[in-house]
């Protein structure tokens, strides 16, 4: 009698550790994204004014790799849609 109760209980803490565990995914994805972005603005900034003959080259770099930073954010989010909404 008390087994299926404790079963319930024990599929709605599961469910709930996985929410928790793509809501800590996302949060750390996001504060990767940011830093890693903060860096490659900042990195750039400091290449440019050191070698202003190769703005367009430095540039470029700076948003192909800015741009696979925010690809891995977002592949981050889907992940964590996924674990939230996926059982």
């Amino acid at each position: 009698m008390l087994l299926p109760i404790l079963m319930q209980d024990a599929a709605a803490a599961t469910a709930s550790y996985g929410q928790l565990g793509a809501g800590i995914g996302l949060g750390l994805a996001a504060i990767g994204a940011g830093i890693g972005i903060g860096l490659i603005g900042g990195n750039v900034a400091s290449g440019i004014a050191r070698q202003p003959e190769a703005t367009t080259a430095i540039r470029g770099a700076g948003i192909l790799f800015a741009a696979l930073v925010e690809g891995t954010a977002i592949i981050a989010l889907v992940f964590a849609l996924l674990f939230k909404f996926v059982k």
